[in-house]
């Protein structure tokens, strides 16, 4: 009965804010392209939650780029940056200066609060197949083929459209077939 006793007291003395388990997800960021040579132009945000899902406000987050290969700078020009993630949880960097070396990221994450830790690891991609000045996410590919796709699909129902010809007969109107567009060409020079 005493050993329940003090059980009991030590729960009730527990301070609120005790974390127990530390959880670490990347929110933005995750999986971005950049050209070789290029700046990141968005962040790498992560979010700290504890073992009931609130945010971590305060905890210490590490974020290690590799220390050769495909690799960059965080803006200060070391590979290691710290931040301290607010009161959702939240901890951002951005800005990092990435090398002329292309391949895969691999961004070591760490987060402390307390005596607890939590730990996951970024991928980005630096590629020599796109301008330095460049940067594609997945989010953004699939935003560009969608817009893309609707220009086409307006730009040839505006052809059909066009070609429907009217008269005072009740012909039925001829549909023409939207030309097909071949890959675009740039002659510097002479043709």
């Amino acid at each position: 009965m005493k050993y329940l006793a003090f059980l009991i007291a030590a729960c009730v003395a527990a301070r609120a804010d005790d974390i127990a388990l530390l959880n670490l997800r990347v929110v933005e960021g995750e999986g971005s392209v950049y050209g070789a040579g290029a700046r990141a132009t968005r962040g790498l945000t992560v979010e700290i939650t504890d073992e009931l899902a609130r945010p971590v406000a305060g905890a210490s987050v590490s974020f290690m780029l590799p220390e050769s290969g495909a690799s960059g700078v965080f803006t200060g020009g070391s590979r290691t940056e710290v931040a301290i993630t607010n009161a959702e949880g939240k901890a951002s960097v951005w800005g990092m200066q990435w090398s002329q070396t292309p391949g895969t990221v691999e961004i070591r994450i760490t987060a402390l609060k307390g005596a607890v830790r939590a730990g996951t690891i970024s991928t980005q991609y630096i590629t020599d197949k796109l301008p330095a000045a460049s940067m594609v996410s997945s989010g953004h590919k699939r935003r560009y083929l969608l817009i893309a796709a609707a220009v086409a699909g307006a730009a040839g129902a505006g052809v059909v459209l066009g070609s429907v010809r009217t008269s005072s007969a009740a012909a039925p109107a001829a549909i023409v077939a939207p030309p097909a567009v071949g890959a675009p060409t740039i002659t510097i020079g002479r043709p």
